[in-house]
């Protein structure tokens, strides 16, 4: 679960990092493209946790296995 919160952390802290660009800057050229970058980000974000919620239905279904009897044994 290390690399799962590390990918986490590195989206929202690209995120906190373009809401400080746009603190910083006055030129509307840049602010829209970081703030299209922002907005990646947070999709990114979201759909990261979507991807996660899935997996863990999907094990805890009783037939998945963390091994294949047939080729395992």
């Amino acid at each position: 679960m290390i690399c799962c919160t590390y990918e986490i952390a590195a989206e929202q802290k690209a995120r906190v990092t373009y809401d400080n660009i746009l603190r910083l800057s006055d030129d509307p050229d840049v602010n829209d493209v970081i703030k299209f970058l922002r907005e990646r980000e947070v999709v990114h974000f979201q759909r990261f946790g979507e991807a996660m919620q899935k997996l863990r239905e999907k094990l805890n279904q009783k037939n998945v296995y963390y091994m294949n009897p047939s080729f395992d044994m």
